[in-house]
């Protein structure tokens, strides 16, 4: 069949993915190729405290970044969408929405990038004895019920962003289970929320009067491959402001982005991983074995099919780098001197390969928002440096670029020296990688480990779940996801590897060690500048 004829027929799939500052729509054929795409542009904001973006913007962002899809599809094939075979929701990990008995929204929704959970998170890792990281559903909840906060007594239901838009498209109060395990802990051999762990939360809240129990509030589990629901008149409604799509196409279960990223990356298998890098940076490692103990700095996770991962998630990545690239590129435009956007990246970044392996006495810490893993609430972006150190552009974007990734790195020791983690190999995908082999060959040095990029990466988790809408719909009889990523998807596509650099290795090493000393600066900086 030609594209037209596959359009016509609804042979077709779609994957929906709200990134943190782009909302993207990949439509794939029956051969996991895209034939077209759509995107919007979007920003949280910082609203009383809280990191955010509102009910009006997700629905506004959704019907623009399908339209725009549908736009391409009639410009490029002179075609209108009618029929999909299949259609999946992505969307930023975890995090918190609340809603009540009458599906009203009780309290902004709080995105991963909230570091206000601290207490819960301390407390309710001790009762569990499992890491429960502050941007996680579970925590959001309890923080909200130690605070007492108003809203609490009218809940109903609690999702993620990926599960609420799913449940507006379908009616379906359902998740994926790796999108789950971001939620509340997953019993990997049942599939399920952790039993025990559900009774000890119950326990935890029994005193506060609350009319629900945790259970009866989260939304259903389900592995990938399980059909989630279908499209409703009012999911058309929601999504389509054409309204030309038909009722009844079926969904996948909703999954965030750390699972699509996985699947993008052919990452799900034991002894593979993947590191995600743009506005947040996040590594995943397929896990062979438990690890020892409990580390606050690690979460434990699911694939799309419910097997552990390791995960080391940082909130900050690339915000403050693209701000300095920002800040020359309108230097440059002061001096009447014309560069797009993406080609000042790779002029800056390419020159970073220049730098001294250290970077030569300069220091960036690129938090914008708290961390986690350093100790940090809130963040202060800042740059300094010795006084006999020489300020020249290579050592500049170079030390960026370091800063970018030296807090992935203080967790991914853990799991490499600490644990003694193997990987056979790491997949990139994400904005640092677009420059080629620069964010790469950083990468390899930080983790000092071989990193590979698929063509497929590129196009992220969008990509990641319209592949698990075609997995829904076409896999074959007890057919597992790895082999059908294997077989029917990536048929042996090896992409482009990136072995570590010893003197890069080395070089990153002592910066990182400059890194961990000087955080003391950065809690000042916190103390004493005011946002």
């Amino acid at each position: 069949m030609n594209i037209k004829d596959k359009i016509k027929s609804g042979n077709i799939y779609l994957g929906i993915e709200f990134g943190s500052t782009r909302i993207k729509s990949v439509l794939n054929d029956e051969n996991n190729i895209v034939i077209a795409s759509g995107s919007y542009e979007w920003e949280n904001k910082l609203e009383n405290g809280i990191w955010t973006y509102s009910i009006d913007e997700i629905e506004k962002g959704l019907k623009e970044c399908y339209h725009s899809l549908y736009v391409n599809v009639k410009e490029k094939y002179d075609e209108i969408l009618t029929d999909i075979d299949g259609i999946g929701i992505s969307g930023m990990m975890h995090g918190y929405m609340a809603f009540d008995k009458n599906g009203k929204l009780l309290t902004p929704f709080r995105t991963w990038r909230n570091s206000i959970t601290e207490e819960a998170s301390v407390k309710l890792t001790e009762e569990f004895d499992f890491n429960i990281p502050q941007r996680w559903s579970i925590a959001h909840l309890y923080q909200a019920v130690i605070n007492n906060e108003e809203h609490i007594k009218n809940i109903d239901y609690i999702t993620t962003l990926a599960g609420y838009v799913h449940w507006k498209l379908t009616g379906k109060k359902v998740i994926g289970i790796g999108e789950a395990s971001g939620m509340f802990p997953i019993d990997s051999k049942t599939k399920k929320y952790n039993k025990s762990m559900i009774d000890k939360f119950d326990k935890l809240t029994e005193n506060y009067g609350l009319k629900w129990k945790v259970e009866d509030i989260l939304p259903e589990i389900l592995t990938a491959g399980e059909q989630a629901g279908t499209l409703t008149k009012d999911g058309v409604d929601f999504l389509d402001k054409e309204k030309k799509l038909k009722e009844g196409i079926s969904f996948c279960p909703p999954e965030g982005d750390a699972g699509t990223g996985m699947v993008a990356t052919n990452s799900i298998a034991v002894r593979t991983g993947n590191v995600s890098a743009g506005t947040s940076v996040f590594a995943m490692v397929v896990l062979e074995k438990e690890l020892s103990k409990v580390y606050p700095e690690i979460d434990i996770v699911t694939t799309p099919e419910g097997d552990n991962v390791a995960m080391v998630h940082c909130n900050n990545c690339t915000s403050d780098l693209n701000a300095w690239v920002n800040f020359l590129g309108e230097f440059l435009e002061m001096c009447s001197v014309s560069k797009n956007k993406s080609d000042l990246f790779d002029i800056l970044y390419k020159k970073a390969l220049e730098g001294k392996k250290d970077c030569g006495g300069l220091m960036s810490y690129n938090y914008l928002s708290g961390e986690n893993i350093t100790g940090l609430s809130e963040g202060r972006p800042m740059f300094f440096r010795s006084p006999k150190a020489e300020l020249r552009v290579s050592d500049f974007m170079r030390t960026l670029l370091y800063s970018s990734l030296s807090t992935l790195k203080i967790g991914m020791d853990i799991l490499f020296k600490e644990e003694n983690v193997n990987v056979d190999k790491i997949y990139g995908h994400g904005g640092l990688f677009k420059t080629e082999k620069v964010g790469q060959k950083f990468l390899a040095a930080a983790l000092n480990v071989p990193v590979t990029l698929m063509e497929t990466a590129g196009e992220g988790g969008a990509w990641g779940i319209a592949v698990l809408a075609s997995y829904m719909k076409n896999k074959e009889k007890n057919e597992s996801l790895k082999d059908y990523l294997n077989n029917k998807v990536f048929n042996g596509e090896g992409g482009v590897t990136v072995i570590p650099d010893k003197d890069d290795v080395k070089g990153f090493d002592m910066f990182a060690m400059n890194y961990r000393k000087c955080i003391e600066v950065e809690k000042y900086a916190v103390k004493f500048m005011d946002v």
